[in-house]
């Protein structure tokens, strides 16, 4: 059975909440197979958005709800009926689209609606067979949900960010979706007369039922519901230190759990249980396991790695949220379950999907349908229905048919020894016909962040320069997670030892003679875009050129933009408590900030970002840009007006890596023979 071919979807638009712009289309985003073999495979295949994502059943397994792509890079909620195979599609006007869906009840669903991929416009709802009825539940609170009660569906608890008319933290509440009425307020249309706010506040009135007390003093950053779905804990942080706290009827009281040891993954099944990573042994990763909320008194050991810390989440039973096993990243995907009816599926899922991965990732309250993700390197996730009752299986949705595994290349997890003799991960891309006698032009492209990793899966940026021929090489440095455990907390916030790891990756890939060491060039985004330029600097022998995208050049600008917003965001004390004030240590910041220092880059470098960026300042690239003028360093722009933190939209990240591609031809070409 395969659920999304066009055929079927396209007819399904009329049931929208709005007439779905259908703009002039520049990129071929029709064709939903592969190019022929002989011809080079387009850019926008590589980035344009899945056909299907965050696939769901409702509880007794008829329908399944998702986001889907019908357009462009345009998203819209589709829900299928398993039974008659028919789709009805909901979608916004304009910029606007659905980020996630979730199930209320078996014929009611929740789902949130964005505006221009940055902005979240508030919670919608939706009854099968109606969904262009769909009602706004709440909107303009910056609403996010914590948690849907097993027991009570209809009355998630959710986090309010923001006042829209104050901009002050509202706090968690339990809302009722039960109060369908009428649609008081089109989130489809833009509006901001007084009619239209007060509208907005007896909207929040009608659904919001139970509101809680925001923890003090400090900003909150998180929320946790208990197995039941029920507000237990928060996460504050002051001057910017961290800590967690619990609800004792109206009144949150501090927990003695050290934040900075211990990284809390979830609740536990027992009340005043929570499921943590902490220390063990000294000099020992990390392990998974229960502790006492209230006391820190730790508890059963759920999973030991004896090479990486617990990077991943739980899996639990869709009925009652009881903790059914865990999915995690090391140096590839794994899962280990704790129920003996899981760890006999897992085991026919993978000798029924050889070469893949395969993820259990929902089923019905009866756990006799469930929905498999299976990928690999080389292909992009596959949806599968199984019935293990049955013993029948099929195909629920391809999401990316446009590619051809065959022409895709693996990726090699290597290791890599820094200078001061830690072992790291690294993810090797090789291009068709590279080997020692071709060595292909490498590009060093390590992630942002930068606390979070690298690992082994289908890289559509790693896949799309590998068919330009150039090998690729993501590594993971200090800081990234998986590897707390090797070091110090000094160490993990330390830029330059992060930059030394990352050329340690690169010159130790080179000294295998697998790429060609003389056309070698270093790309990032974000954190990403800091190494990139951090290379070129403190490297000026080792690279071709530099790509940098929405980078950060200059750490004491950073501190002084985030002290404007010291009131009303915790970022500044972060900063502080982490590298320390600028004014007392300007050395430091002198030293981490290569923007200060473009006088001694010898390469060509692309710069790109967004002007809309609100997690960077894209002031930042202005003044790369004319420091780099003002030492006359080569350099090409590429700045677009709309986008923020990256590029979002398709058209966007196409034109980006086009332009990055010619730039690459153009610096990375083999130096003519003396």
């Amino acid at each position: 059975m395969k659920l999304m071919s066009r055929s079927l979807l396209v007819p399904a638009l009329a049931l929208g909440l709005a007439a779905v712009a259908h703009p002039a289309a520049k990129l071929d985003l029709d064709r939903m197979t592969p190019p022929p073999a002989n011809k080079p495979i387009p850019i926008e295949d590589f980035f344009r958005p899945r056909v299907l994502q965050q696939p769901t059943i409702n509880p007794s397994g008829t329908h399944v709800a998702a986001v889907a792509s019908l357009d462009k890079d345009k998203t819209q909620l589709l829900v299928y009926d398993m039974k008659t195979k028919k789709s009805e599609i909901v979608g916004g006007s304009g910029d606007r689209e659905i980020g996630s869906v979730m199930w209320l009840s078996d014929k009611r669903v929740m789902f949130n609606l964005e505006a221009r991929k940055r902005y979240g416009l508030g919670l919608l709802g939706g009854e099968l067979g109606k969904l262009k009825n769909s009602y706004p539940i709440l909107q303009y609170y910056g609403t996010s949900v914590i948690a849907i009660p097993p027991k009570d569906r209809t009355r998630p608890l959710v986090w309010n960010r923001f006042d829209f008319e104050s901009g002050k933290d509202i706090g968690a509440a339990v809302i009722n979706t039960r109060n369908f009425g009428n649609r008081i307020v089109n989130l489809l249309e833009s509006s901001a007369d007084m009619n239209h706010v007060k509208l907005v506040r007896e909207n929040r009135d009608k659904h919001v039922e139970e509101v809680f007390p925001v923890p003090e003093p400090g900003f909150t950053v998180h929320y946790l519901a208990d197995r039941e779905g029920r507000l237990a804990y928060a996460f504050n942080t002051d001057g910017g230190d961290p800590w967690m706290l619990r609800l004792e009827g109206k009144q949150w009281i501090r927990c003695p759990i050290d934040l900075e040891l211990v990284d809390v993954i979830g609740a536990g099944d027992q009340p005043g249980q929570i499921v943590v990573s902490a220390a063990n042994e000294e000099d020992k990763p990390r392990i998974l396991r229960f502790m006492d909320a209230a006391t820190g008194e730790p508890g059963e050991i759920l999973l030991e790695d004896n090479e990486y810390d617990f990077d991943g989440w739980l899996y639990r039973r869709p009925s009652t949220n009881e903790i059914l096993g865990i999915k995690f990243e090391r140096n590839g995907p794994r899962s280990v379950w704790f129920d003996e009816k899981y760890r006999s599926l897992q085991k026919m899922l993978d000798d029924s999907f050889p070469g893949m991965v395969s993820r259990i990732i929902d089923s019905d309250d009866a756990e006799t349908l469930f929905l498999v993700a299976t990928f690999s390197d080389r292909q992009p996730v596959i949806y599968n229905w199984v019935k293990p009752g049955e013993r029948a299986a099929g195909m629920f949705n391809n999401s990316a048919p446009w590619i051809d595994p065959n022409r895709m290349r693996p990726v090699n997890v290597i290791k890599f020894k820094t200078r001061d003799g830690r072992r790291l991960d690294a993810y090797l891309t090789m291009p068709a016909g590279a080997s020692k006698e071709n060595p292909p032009p490498l590009i060093v492209l390590p992630h942002g962040g930068p606390f979070v990793r690298e690992y082994w899966r289908f890289d559509e940026e790693a896949q799309f320069f590998a068919s330009r021929g150039y090998a690729v090489l993501k590594p993971n440095y200090r800081g990234s997670t998986g590897y707390g455990w090797m070091f110090t907390e000094e160490e993990e916030w330390d830029f330059l030892q992060m930059h030394d790891d990352v050329t340690d990756a690169a010159k130790t890939l080179i000294a295998s003679k697998l790429v060609d060491p003389d056309r070698v060039a270093i790309m990032g985004a974000s954190f990403g875009g800091y190494l990139a330029i951090s290379g070129v600097v403190n490297e000026p022998e080792l690279y071709r050129c530099a790509i940098t995208n929405v980078g950060v050049f200059d750490w004491e600008r950073v501190v002084l933009e985030e002290k404007y917003d010291q009131f009303d965001s915790p970022e500044y004390a972060r900063l502080i408590y982490k590298l320390g004030d600028p004014k007392k240590n300007p050395e430091k910041f002198d030293a981490i900030s290569p923007g200060r220092r473009t006088d001694r880059i010898r390469v060509p470098v692309f710069v790109a970002g967004g002007k809309q960026d609100r997690v960077v300042e894209f002031a930042q690239s202005r003044r790369l840009v004319s420091a780099l003028e003002k030492n006359k360093v080569p350099h090409e722009t590429h700045f677009v007006r709309e986008e923020g933190h990256g590029m979002a939209h398709l058209d966007n990240q196409v034109e980006l890596y086009g332009k990055i591609e010619a730039f690459l031809a153009k610096h990375m070409a083999p130096r003519a023979a003396p």
